[in-house]
């Protein structure tokens, strides 16, 4: 399976895995794993990487394509593909739990997609970011780029061009919050990845739901929102716990209660 995931101390690595560079296979099941994530009350917090150091996900695989249907052929305008590729960004913007991108290598056209799907990104220097289709006949993953991008007029240029954001860049401009070397690229992502794990879990939870339900509302009805997840996580025994430990300046002891 071209999905490799490891849980340990409630941290989720989910790694692609389909060599040489990680092209989107259209038997990845990434919806099934991070809808199991979001089920396993275990899991706190997930990281999504790729293995290989020459990308993180190269887009759809053209030459695949190519070799299944006749070259001059159209592929298909709707179907099945498609609303498997949007399920597949949903489940991840959606999980239940923060899923932090270490982007290992290039992520372009759906890999990008997958990139903006996440709650944040760290970035290995060897990171890029781009939206080749319009070389190779295709369109999309502008809005996901938006996601990770708030300038539409760089959006627009660089979705007529094909030409790519390298890390540094992708830095100056937000895309990414941390660039490091590649050999560090797991362990600055594990770092945070640790910290928040080490947060209240109902309360984590609560707050990946609030953060996602209010990324398109307007202030007053997105604080309305918030407000509603407060009130449900004050009366968890958690909360109580973390009160009470911040009074005695101590660690809270969590149990997910």
């Amino acid at each position: 399976m071209p999905i490799n995931v490891d849980i340990n101390d409630h941290i989720a690595v989910v790694t692609l895995d389909n060599p040489p560079v990680n092209a989107l296979a259209s038997d990845w099941d990434v919806m099934g794993v991070f809808d199991a994530l979001s089920d396993n009350l275990d899991v706190r917090v997930a990281v999504l990487t790729a293995a290989g150091e020459r990308a993180f996900c190269a887009g759809a695989d053209i030459k695949a394509r190519a070799a299944n249907r006749d070259p001059d052929a159209p592929p298909p305008a709707s179907g099945t593909g498609n609303r498997r590729m949007r399920e597949m960004l949903y489940s991840i913007q959606e999980c239940a739990v923060p899923v932090i991108g270490a982007i290992n290598g290039p992520a372009l056209g759906g890999g990008l997609a997958l990139a903006a799907s996440c709650d944040y990104l760290i970035a290995s220097e060897k990171a890029t970011f781009g939206l080749p289709e319009i070389d190779v006949g295709l369109l999309g993953g502008a809005r996901h780029f938006m996601r990770l991008l708030n300038n539409w007029g760089l959006v627009r240029r660089l979705h007529y061009t094909a030409e790519r954001l390298d890390a540094h860049e992708a830095l100056a401009l937000g895309m990414v919050l941390k660039v490091v070397p590649p050999d560090q690229l797991m362990e600055a992502a594990m770092e945070d990845a640790r910290l928040i794990a080490s947060k209240m879990p109902q309360g984590i939870r609560l707050a990946k739901e609030s953060l996602h339900m209010i990324e398109n509302m307007d202030v007053k009805n997105g604080y309305r929102f918030e407000q509603t997840r407060t009130a449900i996580l004050t009366k968890t025994e958690d909360a109580a716990e973390a009160r009470k430990a911040f009074v005695e300046r101590r660690p809270p002891k969590f149990t997910g209660r």
